[in-house]
């Protein structure tokens, strides 16, 4: 959550930094820069949002194996938790919906097994270096994004 500055403590700043670039700006555009700046630095901390735990996402003992193997493996390339796609998209919801977004393929075990076993377009499959066993679990994982 972005941290509440006062309003008298935001036009002092505004002051001073306008003082020091009198020369570069009149006062509205100062203010809007440092609107900006504040906005920026605000933002910045919406990301440092504590993991939660196993337990506090209720995860059973195959969930929680397929997460560590989530971490492992796919989180270098895909969002658990967000809609935004880091390499690879978002696996927010993503037996929530239909089909897979990129692919149109079905959203079920047996594609997305397929998938991570195999791997599709850009992505390394990972039939080499999971078993199916872990490969069930990462999908019980998947199932609780």
């Amino acid at each position: 959550m972005p941290a509440y500055v006062p309003p008298d403590t935001a036009r002092i700043l505004s002051s001073h930094f306008c003082n020091l670039t009198s020369d570069f700006c009149n006062r509205r555009s100062c203010l809007f820069v440092f609107a900006v700046l504040l906005a920026v630095f605000s933002l910045a901390g919406c990301e440092a949002e504590r993991r939660k735990s196993d337990a506090e996402l209720g995860l059973n003992p195959q969930q929680s194996a397929g997460r560590k193997l989530y971490d492992n493996y796919c989180d270098r390339c895909h969002e658990p938790y967000s809609s935004r796609g880091k390499k690879g998209p978002s696996l927010k919801g993503v037996f929530q919906r239909q089909y897979l977004p990129l692919s149109g393929l079905p959203a079920n075990d047996a594609r997305v097994g397929d998938i991570i076993k195999n791997g599709r377009s850009k992505m390394e499959g990972f039939g080499r270096v999971m078993t199916d066993e872990q490969i069930q679990d990462l999908l019980a994982y998947l199932h609780t994004l």
